[in-house]
């Protein structure tokens, strides 16, 4: 069992799984999934790992089905890890972090100081990307662009990256696709300047 070898997400769930749906042997599963063959054995004889939901890795597209049969038939044969980067979980997770993301109660009042220094620092920047990164309405990026939000007297332009409102990735990919459309519609801007 190599240590540095990279585990299926779930194994416990994984070896339960092909211990029951598949013929192979467990020491194969246990090389596969990280751990030892006496713990299969135990998962088999449901000694350890009752309650757990077996999940399905090429449901979640850890290994194929050929792969499974490809060991099945030689039970000297090292199960590997699909090395398709389509991961199921992986891919739920960054469709979730699309949408618009929590912000907690004691941070919401830290938006419109973000809205206002994205707004400052970058006067053109789109209410869309604003959105996106701080998680507000349009109609408060208005209300704070043309100054008059219920509470602008008390708004101190502050980066949403250090307020903990959206992470530097995000900004910076923004800022990115900011710049790039900007040099697109007015060709005579110098890529340096921005």
């Amino acid at each position: 069992m190599d240590q540095n070898k990279k585990k299926p997400i779930m194994p416990i769930a994984t070896a339960i799984w092909l211990i029951d749906n598949t013929t192979l042997t467990f020491k194969q599963i246990a090389d596969f999934c990280g751990m030892h063959e006496l713990e299969i054995k135990s998962i088999a004889n449901d000694e350890i790992a009752q309650g757990i939901k077996p999940i399905n890795p090429i449901f979640t597209n850890q290994l194929t089905q050929e792969e499974i049969d490809r060991c099945s038939n030689n039970p000297n044969t090292v199960l590997q890890l699909n090395k398709d980067d389509t991961n199921y979980f992986v891919n739920k997770k960054r469709k979730a972090a699309k949408g618009a993301r929590y912000t907690p109660i004691a941070r919401r009042h830290d938006k419109p100081d973000a809205i206002y220094w994205l707004l400052k620092t970058y006067p053109d920047i789109l209410d869309s990307q604003i959105i996106k990164l701080v998680g507000t309405t349009k109609s408060t990026i208005k209300a704070i662009r043309e100054k008059t939000h219920w509470n602008m007297k008390e708004l101190h332009p502050r980066d949403p990256v250090l307020l903990g409102l959206c992470n530097q990735v995000d900004l910076d990919n923004i800022l990115k696709n900011f710049s790039e459309h900007k040099v697109k519609l007015d060709p005579v801007i110098n890529k340096d300047e921005i």
